[in-house]
């Protein structure tokens, strides 16, 4: 069974987006060599992609019209792709296939079945559903090396605790780091 991993660039105060949909500039300050050989290395041992439907209709904009081909490009529209979403009915994105209803028991029974790992790009209200289910095994986060002051936080307010143990740090060339976590297991 593969994993469910939330993946995604944040800034040292937690946002993973500015004040408007879609600021990601925040990305600029991270993006190099390392995270693209670090992106290409995810994509590779990835069986599904998960977003919900405004990451999706977001990513789907971008890469599905993206002129330059390369490894990223070419397994973003490549690999299969779940977008979860009530409102959703024709996804536009090839290799795409609608959740809705009970996200969690779908994703419970993807995730099952699954060989590879599968990844949470951005979503943060998806992620927010999912945190008490229980069902996501890893995070990895790319700091990028700033404080964006306000903007829109990966992980919402919540009562929920989720304790973590670090797995792993890779420290970038241009002050970023991506951490990587796991849960922690009870002693």
């Amino acid at each position: 069974m593969g994993k469910l991993i939330v993946w995604n660039i944040a800034s040292l105060d937690g946002y993973f987006e500015g004040l408007q949909p879609w600021d990601l500039s925040l990305h600029e300050t991270i993006w190099g060599d390392e995270l693209a050989a670090l992106s290409e290395a995810q994509l590779a041992d990835t069986e599904a992609l998960v977003f919900g439907r405004r990451t999706y209709e977001g990513m789907a904009a971008y890469w599905a019209n993206e002129s330059e081909t390369g490894p990223i490009t070419d397994a973003m529209n490549a690999l299969p792709k779940y977008v979860v979403s009530n409102t959703l009915t024709v996804p536009d994105w090839n290799n795409t296939r609608v959740i809705n209803g009970d996200v969690v028991e779908a994703l419970r029974d993807i995730k099952s079945k699954s060989q590879r790992n599968l990844y949470i790009f951005g979503s943060a209200e998806l992620l927010a559903s999912l945190l008490p289910a229980g069902l996501v095994d890893e995070y990895r986060l790319g700091i990028a090396p700033l404080l964006l002051g306000r903007g829109n936080p990966l992980f919402k307010p919540s009562d929920l605790r989720i304790d973590l143990e670090l797995l792993k740090t890779q420290p970038l060339k241009n002050g970023g780091i991506v951490l990587y976590y796991g849960l922690k297991t009870p002693t």
